[in-house]
């Protein structure tokens, strides 16, 4: 995708790590910065799009699952019957009936609200953690993208930047043989993730928006010898891997039986982990593995909205943090979709259990919480994608949001504070704009999404 090149002066910019002013912005025709001039003279500043408000750099999604917007706000209640559990594995059984519903317009439409909201959100690349693979009856579809691709044209109409990570799904647990029956769609070989693949890059070729990746679903759901031969695939053609681990204290029991170790420890000790590796939620760690993670580079996706959502836990970013260990975010099963409300949870969860204030300024060594999140979350959104996406930076990709200074939750905020203000004062201030590429993103596009919802759910 290539465009000419365009100029833009921003009054305030976040550019490495601080507040810039009267900043000019050059977009070169491959959709990279060129330029980032603060103090640009009057001289500068003619001739250039004048943005109405201070520009801050899109953030990447890290995790997405787009078919469980369909389910966002229908789980909130418990289940019928005294003493009845209702945790990460009840909660799972119902986001498989909607697993199980979802044809590919459903899902493009689906996806295509999703990723209109989440760029609202000030995100502009998201990472699809994709495995409904099949057709409603399990039986493999005619062309194996086929669930990929709505993925991809869903981002294509809303201007979103989208890392599509076919997802190997094989068995239903450590001793499992196979799939039950409720996870049919998600059936899938390492073969058939690298055919997914191989599609969707022919597909989306010259698209600088989109690239690929592969995941594991998880240690429980694939055997050792099929990881080892999907992320080879993956080292020789240099993709980013991610893979769900040790999100909940059952998984970690189940792998320290079957294989007498912890999940990370396992994964550290037979695999090649390295810093194309992306470790999803990793919330109950010892201090040895979140080392054992940094030493190799990896990263760890956070997903604070869904990670209370679930019951899982909490991520100890202050023994991460220390380690200076790269992070980023995502939202996982979207009960939110703006990266300042997982910024502001994934703190306020350290203030709970930690009862301290600015948890992450004191452990990043920032004045500012929201500066040291916000930095930190650029940085692991490079390692999640494998593209260059770190921010208002010469050679890096033109993502970037225009706040609106007239939200309630920014007026009369002084400017040196405006950050401080988006993640941790609510309602949550908007986004005039979000640039993707330097092209100017679609925040509203819901054209099928409610005949999709009631089709799927009725009322």
């Amino acid at each position: 995708m290539k465009s000419e090149a365009k100029q833009f002066f921003a009054p305030q910019a976040w550019v490495q790590g601080d507040w810039a002013y009267d900043v000019l912005l050059e977009v070169a025709a491959d959709g990279c910065w060129s330029t980032v001039l603060p103090l640009a003279t009057e001289q500068q500043q003619a001739c250039t799009t004048r943005l109405q408000g201070p520009v801050l750099p899109g953030v990447v999604n890290a995790h997405s699952h787009a078919f469980q917007r369909a389910i966002a706000g229908l789980t909130e209640r418990r289940g019928n019957g005294a003493g009845v559990a209702d945790d990460f594995w009840s909660w799972r059984d119902r986001m498989y009936s909607a697993a199980n519903r979802i044809t590919p317009d459903q899902l493009e439409a689906i996806a295509s609200q999703l990723y209109a909201e989440l760029l609202a959100g000030g995100y502009t690349q998201v990472c699809e953690f994709h495995y409904l693979h099949n057709a409603l009856d399990g039986a493999p579809y005619a062309d194996p993208a086929e669930m990929s691709l709505a993925l991809v044209r869903a981002a294509q109409r809303t201007g979103m930047g989208l890392t599509l990570l076919p997802t190997l799904y094989m068995r239903s647990g450590f001793t499992a043989t196979g799939l039950r029956d409720d996870q049919r769609r998600f059936a899938s070989t390492p073969e058939s993730i690298v055919r997914v693949v191989e599609a969707v890059q022919a597909h989306t070729q010259g698209d600088a928006r989109i690239n690929v990746g592969v995941a594991i679903h998880s240690l429980r759901a694939v055997s050792p010898v099929a990881l080892c031969e999907l992320t080879d695939y993956a080292k020789r053609a240099a993709l980013p891997v991610h893979i769900h681990i040790a999100e909940q204290t059952q998984e970690v029991d189940d792998c320290v039986t079957h294989t007498r170790q912890r999940p990370i420890e396992w994964l550290l000790n037979y695999v090649e982990v390295d810093e194309r590796w992306n470790l999803v939620h990793a919330t109950h760690t010892t201090a040895a593995e979140l080392a054992g993670v940094q030493a190799r580079g990896a990263s760890i996706v956070i997903c604070p909205a869904t990670e209370a959502n679930l019951g899982d836990g909490v991520f100890d970013l202050p023994g991460y943090a220390a380690l200076q260990g790269t992070w980023s975010i995502g939202s996982d099963s979207h009960v939110t979709r703006r990266w300042s409300e997982e910024l502001r949870l994934l703190e306020y969860s350290q203030r709970l259990t930690q009862r301290k204030r600015n948890v992450a300024a004191q452990t990043m060594g920032c004045t500012s919480s929201a500066a040291a999140l916000l930095e930190a979350a650029l940085v692991g959104g490079r390692n999640a994608t494998g593209l260059e996406l770190g921010g208002l930076k010469v050679g890096q990709r033109a993502d970037f949001a225009v706040l609106d200074v007239q939200s309630p939750s920014l007026l009369g905020m002084p400017a040196d504070h405006r950050l401080d203000g988006l993640v941790f004062s609510s309602p949550d201030a908007r986004f005039d704009a979000v640039y993707v590429a330097g092209e100017l993103a679609h925040l509203h596009n819901n054209a099928g999404f409610a005949a999709a919802m009631h089709a799927l759910w009725g009322g």
